[in-house]
């Protein structure tokens, strides 16, 4: 059975900085794509960042400059550290893993494995 349990989630005021980890079991991240989608109230789910399975990573828009998404093999741990948050991070997110590799399309409905996510909160 598949199981990805994001933590890290929290509160913390605006330039403040968090750490998301999504522990993988059932699965190898070092064979998957993971990564970590978001979805804000009243919002469309949208994708963040992505790990493929050699280490080459995706990122949507703009999200880059200020995340950066990591992995522990060893720990079967993906990690997405968030720098210089805003309130408009404010969301709910969302681990999630791919068999397969992550290119240039990505898209909620084609990732096989969810976690029930972990919640950001940004106060300005």
């Amino acid at each position: 059975q598949v199981q990805l349990v994001e933590s890290g989630g929290g509160s913390v005021r605006s330039g403040g900085s968090l750490r998301l980890s999504c522990a993988a079991s059932g699965i190898s991240i070092s064979e998957y794509c993971t990564g970590w989608f978001r979805q804000a109230p009243g919002k469309e789910r949208e994708g963040v960042a992505f790990i493929n399975g050699d280490s080459s990573t995706r990122y949507l828009d703009s999200f880059q400059d200020r995340f950066a998404i990591s992995r522990d093999p060893a720990k079967n741990i993906v990690y997405l550290q968030m720098n210089s948050l805003k309130p408009e991070d404010t969301a709910m997110y969302y681990c999630a893993a791919l068999d397969g590799f992550c290119g240039t399309f990505i898209a909620a409905p084609i990732f096989h494995h969810w976690g029930q996510g972990t919640q950001v909160t940004i106060s300005s």
